[in-house]
């Protein structure tokens, strides 16, 4: 039999009652940690050791490939440098010459024009053929149908497209004639009709991608809330409007900004059309961009420009995020 040993309690009285014992959860508020509190901690390390060790690739590939070249880009905006001599530091001198540079004004305009053309587009249509193949048999043949363009090559798209606008052969022009007695324009040559026509070729080839975006967020709306409005008496339009376009406002949302940062950095397109012509009337921003660095080696002005196209894309989308909170409709 266990013998207990007398202690004085606070009254000064001895007793016969065993002291309490400090349970583990205590001894690790005084101070040491018990052994409950010890396993836990370890557990804790030990998850965020496996949780760094899985985005720590990621992490890496963000520093070397994004805030890296980010950081270097905005250092050498303040530099003059041809690619292969030494670097001077010219402060702001090349902001200033290419705000007296008008060609960087016509890139900034054209890539603005084709920003206009193309996003409102791209949306409308989108959501249009989203919501014409989200109730049909086969929807997942339709969506690798419209999908198809995204994946394939832009130069390969380019030279289809060169082909189908030329303005003496092509098959467009030749439609639009023999069909509907319509005179077309020269696109490609046209001055007035190359930012059109690529903004054309740019809406056949994305638009897949915003319409599967469309199509996930129409079969995201609880079918409850279109039961609702159908019993209260509304029609499809009314529907469409008041419960369809609310619950889809996040979709938009991110297909603005999505859209819109994709159509301000266009290249491709105009650089296998039409070379940023005739004359500078297909030259966008970043074309004029990859013409300072690679054809005139002047790489401070091409990184200021590209500072330039940076502040304008954050400012566009700092600002659409500020807005969002007039016409944007979270579910709770």
């Amino acid at each position: 039999m266990r013998v207990k040993t007398p202690w004085t309690s606070s009254e000064g009285r001895a007793s016969t009652v065993a002291p309490p014992t400090a349970s583990p959860e205590r001894a690790a508020e005084g101070g040491r940690p018990g052994p409950r509190a010890s396993s836990a901690a370890r557990r804790r390390l030990g998850e965020a050791a496996w949780g760094f060790a899985f985005v720590g690739p990621q992490l890496v590939g963000l520093v070397v490939f994004v805030l890296g070249p980010l950081v270097f880009a905005i250092a050498l905006s303040l530099m003059t440098w041809d690619g292969f001599g030494t670097r001077e530091f010219v402060g702001l001198e090349n902001f200033a010459q290419q705000a007296r540079d008008e060609t960087f004004w016509v890139s900034l305009r054209n890539t603005a024009y084709f920003t206009a053309l193309l996003l409102p587009s791209d949306l409308i249509c989108s959501l249009l053929v989203a919501l014409a193949v989200n109730n049909v048999r086969g929807k997942v043949l339709y969506r690798l149908f419209f999908f198809m363009p995204v994946v394939t090559s832009s130069v390969a798209v380019s030279v289809v497209w060169l082909w189908l606008l030329n303005g003496e052969f092509g098959p467009v022009n030749s439609y639009l004639r023999d069909w509907f007695g319509i005179e077309p324009p020269n696109w490609i040559v046209d001055p007035a009709w190359v930012i059109p026509a690529i903004a054309l070729v740019s809406l056949w080839r994305g638009i897949g991608f915003t319409m599967v975006i469309f199509l996930a967020g129409l079969q995201g709306i609880p079918r409850t809330l279109v039961e609702a409005a159908e019993i209260d008496g509304a029609g499809a339009l009314r529907t469409f409007w008041h419960v369809t376009l609310p619950m889809l406002s996040p979709t938009i949302l991110f297909l603005t900004i999505t859209s819109m940062i994709g159509s301000f950095q266009v290249f491709d397109l105009a650089y296998v059309m039409t070379n940023g012509g005739p004359g500078d009337a297909s030259r966008t921003l970043v074309f004029h961009i990859y013409d300072l660095a690679f054809v005139d080696f002047e790489f401070g002005a091409s990184a200021a420009s590209a500072v330039v196209l940076f502040v304008i894309l954050l400012v566009l989308t700092l600002a659409q995020l500020w807005a969002q909170r007039r016409w944007v409709y979270y579910e709770e």
